[in-house]
């Protein structure tokens, strides 16, 4: 099992905030989801969570399918703007 953290940022943290269900439903194999918000007050932000199948989340973001992208998008999310960190 591996920790990864997907940090972005996004138009409205309010509006991200709202959207954890969703968020962690699209992550494949994703377990004990958090949601990280800049202690600056800024609109950077980020989700860690556990995997097994890293192979599987890369698949992912390599070729974000269209409901996960319109769903990023609904959430406020620059999806440019998206870092992927995995525990070492």
């Amino acid at each position: 099992m591996s920790r990864v953290v997907i940090s972005h940022e996004v138009g409205n943290v309010e509006r991200w905030l709202g959207g954890k269900a969703e968020r962690a439903s699209s992550l494949p194999g994703a377990r004990n989801v958090t949601d990280l918000v800049a202690m600056d007050g800024s609109n950077h932000t980020a989700v860690a969570f556990d995997i097994d199948d890293v192979d599987a989340l890369k698949a992912m973001l390599a070729a974000i399918p269209p409901d996960v992208a319109a769903q990023a998008e609904s959430h406020g999310v620059a999806v440019s703007t998206m870092r992927v960190y995995v525990e070492a």
